[in-house]
């Protein structure tokens, strides 16, 4: 096995470039760059399919010297990338995938990210929640008419855990209906919260009082399970939680536990402990929920940007001037 030490950082390619793209769900990636045309001998392959384990995404890496990854679709390891002595340059999507273990051992460059795509999927969860859009379109199809009776959400509590750039437009757009906006986090900067017109707040009043628990947050050991059985325990009968950042933030089986009985007003989810959703995953019997196979940034635009910029990365790498670095690797 060759020693990560050994590896030359910036090679000088001595023939095509091979790069494997991992993740490409809806077979997109090729689309959205101009691939054909870089100043490189590129040789791509295109992975649809999630990988099962690290034996498959070795097997699938064997041989590349860069490879891009979608976001935190696919783990990358060090243990991994030790049996991939080809392996020079790693792209993620994004500028942070916490799926990437620190230390590679080989340069790590991410791409710009845009927020709105996931604080305008947020706020679909939350209307198709308040207004049973879900359940009110398969009563149209079956026939029926005004099954149920909704929600304003003018006049209503939002709370926003986590007032960062995806946050803050979340919060914008519940100002902009006409509801209180109640923010926390642990390092929750108050006088700007208040610029925002937004009431800065201990996370148990923010649960307490919110009509709509909102999540916004990096997964940290120190953000796991903000949300679990004494939070949910917490929440007005009748809440609801939307999650569009990381599944983590929430504890899934106290959740599951408060769909079922009944307290809980309904939980809009993009974001699952294991993706793509498994065919016997509790949350597909949970009564009212909106699940969204992670889509928070799935937009024509972000994907774009997305892979242009992947792509910039791979060019500027082998120029020898790497842009967008994550991750540097110590030089020999």
């Amino acid at each position: 096995m060759q020693n990560r030490g050994d590896r030359d950082p910036d090679p000088t390619p001595t023939g095509p470039v091979r790069v494997a793209i991992l993740d490409d769900y809806q077979g997109v990636a090729t689309s959205f760059a101009p691939w054909s045309e870089a100043p490189l001998d590129l040789e791509l392959s295109v992975h649809r399919e999630p990988l099962a384990d690290d034996d498959a995404l070795v097997a699938a890496l064997d041989g590349c010297q860069a490879v891009v990854l979608m976001r935190e679709r696919t783990p990358l390891r060090r243990a991994v990338v030790e049996r991939l002595p080809d392996l020079r340059l790693v792209v993620t999507t994004g500028r942070a995938n916490s799926a990437i273990e620190k230390d590679l051992g080989v340069m790590v460059c991410g791409t710009d990210s845009s927020s709105a795509g996931p604080a305008e999927l947020t706020w679909a969860l939350i209307t198709a929640l308040r207004r049973h859009l879900v359940t009110e379109d398969r009563a149209v199809r079956e026939g029926r008419w005004q099954s149920t009776v909704g929600e304003a959400l003018e006049g209503s509590t939002l709370g926003v855990i986590g007032l960062g750039r995806i946050g803050t437009r979340v919060a914008a757009v519940g100002r902009a209906f006409g509801m209180r906006v109640l923010a926390w986090s642990t390092n929750l900067d108050h006088d700007r919260a208040r610029e925002l017109d937004v009431e800065p707040v201990a996370k148990e009043e923010l649960i307490a009082a919110s009509d709509v628990v909102s999540l916004h947050l990096r997964l940290s050991e120190r953000s796991r399970h903000t949300i679990g059985e004494p939070e949910l325990a917490l929440m007005k009968p009748g809440a609801v939680l939307v999650n569009t950042s990381r599944s983590g933030l929430v504890d899934t089986a106290a959740l599951c536990r408060a769909l079922e009985s009944g307290r809980l007003g309904g939980a809009g989810l993009d974001v699952f402990d294991r993706e793509p959703l498994g065919p016997k995953d509790p949350l597909l019997d949970a009564p009212r929920t909106v699940l969204t196979p992670h889509l928070g940034y799935v937009t024509r635009q972000n994907y774009r940007v997305f892979y242009e910029q992947a792509l910039e990365d791979i060019v500027a790498f082998y120029a020898g001037s790497p842009v967008r670095v994550v991750q540097d690797v110590p030089r020999r």
